[in-house]
């Protein structure tokens, strides 16, 4: 029997990797929003200084991974392999990032997933033993994605009701062996979930079939019930997306109520901040994870936490030909330190 394997999807990490350091650098509108406290750096200009808005979020990813290692007391050469990814075509965003560390660069597409997909993978390479330390970086940027998937901003396009803000924002963690935590107890691997929703600016409801069935999964795996959890938290469905999941969970014998939350309402303050139904992008998890809930599990606050990346894989091609979104979810639960 493999003892690495749980269950139908899931995988345990019995050499528990910790995540040393994390580190989250946030846009401008994202250091308003009621998170603003547990970023470590707030952009003042949503450019960076940078001549593009792809140069801007290329820009972000370096400044995460840049304080991710120094408060883990860590240079570059000190890691064995950087997990990256983002939105843009050819993760350009991660891959121009990655250009001057000198590290093994495994690229990485999960859409709005891409943290906790680069979280596991960098789990499982320390787990297994081969690396020491590996970085888990992603981001996302509201000007590149909003060009890249709908229209450029100088178009003045409308936003629907059921629309989410892509978020600006680089995320980061070091993973290594040993350390004070929190600690990376074990994952489960998403499937592709396809309900036949085509509507890009609805992009909730269209990921929250697959958290449902990663979150279902996770608990037959692990033989687990929401209560051994302190939060259980996507990211990102915004409004609608986690009232289905919600209302699913609970038609399924699951009641998450009183702890389960998204990321992509978390990161707003959707009546104060004009972002219709919540947050959404690479960045938005990854902010929250690497600042709030890292933050709450080193604090003590929060013990347990099973961080459920979603996204949405659609591509512009793909829906200028009519085709529906597939999404995907993949679960990391994490257990505060020492």
């Amino acid at each position: 029997m493999n003892e690495l394997r749980k269950g139908r999807q899931s995988i345990v990490f019995p050499n528990y990797p910790s995540i040393a350091a994390s580190a989250a650098v946030a846009g401008k509108k994202e250091g308003k929003g009621p998170l603003r406290a547990d970023f470590d750096q707030i952009a003042a200009d949503t450019k960076l200084g940078q001549a593009s808005w792809e140069k801007a979020e290329s820009m972000l990813q370096k400044t995460a991974f840049e304080l991710a290692l120094e408060k883990a007391s860590l240079a570059c050469g000190d890691l064995d392999i950087l997990f990256a990814g983002d939105l843009l075509n050819q993760c350009i965003s991660s891959s121009f990032a990655a250009r001057d560390t000198n590290l093994p660069f495994l690229g990485l597409y999960g859409a709005c997933s891409t943290m906790s997909e680069s979280l596991l993978l960098a789990a499982s390479f320390v787990n297994a033993g081969y690396a020491k330390r590996a970085a888990a970086l992603t981001s996302s940027h509201f000007a590149s994605a909003e060009r890249q998937y709908r229209f450029p901003l100088g178009y003045g396009g409308q936003r629907t009701p059921t629309a989410q803000w892509t978020v600006t924002a680089s995320g980061c963690c070091i993973v290594s062996t040993g350390g004070k935590g929190p600690f990376i107890e074990g994952a489960t691997i998403g499937k592709i979930q396809d309900f036949g929703i085509k509507d890009a600016n609805n992009m909730g409801a269209a990921m929250a079939p697959a958290a449902i069935d990663t979150i279902r999964q996770h608990f037959e795996d692990f033989h687990r019930r929401p209560q051994d959890y302190d939060l259980i938290v996507t990211g990102d469905l915004g409004l609608l997306g986690k009232q289905i999941v919600l209302e699913q969970l609970q038609q399924d014998g699951f009641d998450l109520a009183g702890r389960y939350n998204d990321c992509g309402v978390m990161i707003f303050d959707t009546e104060r901040q004009d972002v219709h139904a919540g947050g959404s992008g690479c960045g938005c998890s990854a902010i929250t994870l690497c600042g709030y809930l890292l933050g709450q599990l080193n604090g003590g606050k929060l013990k347990k936490i099973l961080f459920c990346g979603t996204g949405a894989l659609l591509s512009p091609t793909s829906t200028q030909q009519g085709l529906p979104i597939p999404g995907v979810c993949h679960a990391v639960c994490i257990a505060g330190g020492t």
